[in-house]
């Protein structure tokens, strides 16, 4: 299994609920998918380097996570069709 890292950004516009909601949504789905879930890290709302869809701030979220090598492509596919994440990248760390 590798090591991944994972950033996403939240609208600023959603509730607390529903932020709790799409982090542990995401979080289910690296587990329902054989992954494991290290860490997840709140940053919570930070302003946005330039704006994105008229919106200067979001609502930042970064999970570490062992996964094999499918899972990545099923996470960002998800990121894409959810509204609410403005933005999002996925890395595989390197063991050295």
């Amino acid at each position: 299994m590798n090591k991944y890292e994972s950033i996403y950004v939240i609208r600023p516009t959603v509730e607390e609920e529903g932020i709790k909601a799409l982090v542990e949504r995401f979080s289910n789905l690296i587990q329902q998918e054989g992954g494991q879930v290290e860490n997840v890290d709140e940053w919570g709302k930070r302003r946005l380097a330039y704006p994105i869809d008229d919106l200067n701030e979001g609502y930042y979220v970064l999970v570490n996570f062992s996964a094999e090598s499918d899972l990545p492509e099923e996470l960002e596919r998800n990121y894409k069709i959810t509204d609410d994440i403005l933005r999002y990248l996925t890395i595989r760390i390197d063991e050295k």
